[in-house]
């Protein structure tokens, strides 16, 4: 009876559960982490091409505006004519100590955002095909995106109005015809050691009215 009691009370314990990790199971442990990680380097390389991009695009738009350059214009804005008096007289002479004097408002606008640098520049007023007199326009710079305005005083020739066998006849009309020729060979500044080279060219129609004195004037730009 004991025993058959002690067979009934002892119980074999059941065996021990042991769960094997397979290789499989390691390397999809290990592969999660990997994924992780392989995001956010995803991410940061992502974050960076897109930095690259943004700071590409800033620097193609400065170089665009800096680098699209457009010429500075010319103009006249008034012109003055002094002391023709000798035009008045009935014989149409010269002393040859008269001054007869123009002077002409010339403004040069520079749109660009870079400066513009000209050197000396001569302005020729022409009578009949004859150049009558000459004025010099000193080196100057036109800052970016402004107007430089000057006054150019130009001396008139009276002695060689009268070599043009027109001028008889301009008196009596109480007119004379004249134009003026300017050219300005500059350079504007890109950088610091690359300029491009630009040329302004004005022609002007002058009209003077010798019973008025008064001066009308028509100007192309090129």
């Amino acid at each position: 009876m004991a025993n058959a009691n002690n067979s009934e009370q002892v119980k074999p314990l059941a065996p021990a559960e042991y769960h094997l990790r397979s290789d499989y199971e390691d390397q999809a442990m290990s592969g999660g982490k990997l994924t992780l990680q392989h995001r956010r380097r995803c991410l940061q390389c992502f974050g960076c091409v897109t930095a690259l991009l943004l700071v590409a695009v800033v620097i193609i738009i400065v170089i665009a505006t800096v680098f699209h350059v457009k010429n500075p214009s010319i103009r006249m804005n008034s012109v003055t004519i002094q002391r023709l008096e000798f035009l008045n007289n009935s014989s149409v002479r010269s002393s040859g100590d008269e001054n007869v004097t123009l002077l002409a408002d010339v403004s040069v606008k520079n749109p660009n955002y870079n400066s513009f640098k000209y050197g000396n520049t001569t302005t020729s007023i022409y009578y009949g095909g004859v150049v009558v007199g000459e004025g010099h326009i000193p080196q100057a710079q036109a800052k970016a995106r402004r107007t430089l305005r000057m006054n150019v005083t130009v001396d008139l020739n009276p002695e060689k109005f009268l070599t043009v066998p027109s001028l008889k006849s301009d008196i009596l009309s109480r007119s004379l015809n004249m134009s003026s020729y300017t050219r300005i060979d500059g350079k504007i500044k890109l950088i610091k050691v690359l300029k491009k080279s630009v040329v302004l060219k004005m022609n002007c129609s002058i009209i003077y009215n010798i019973s008025s004195q008064a001066v009308q004037q028509e100007c192309r730009g090129q």
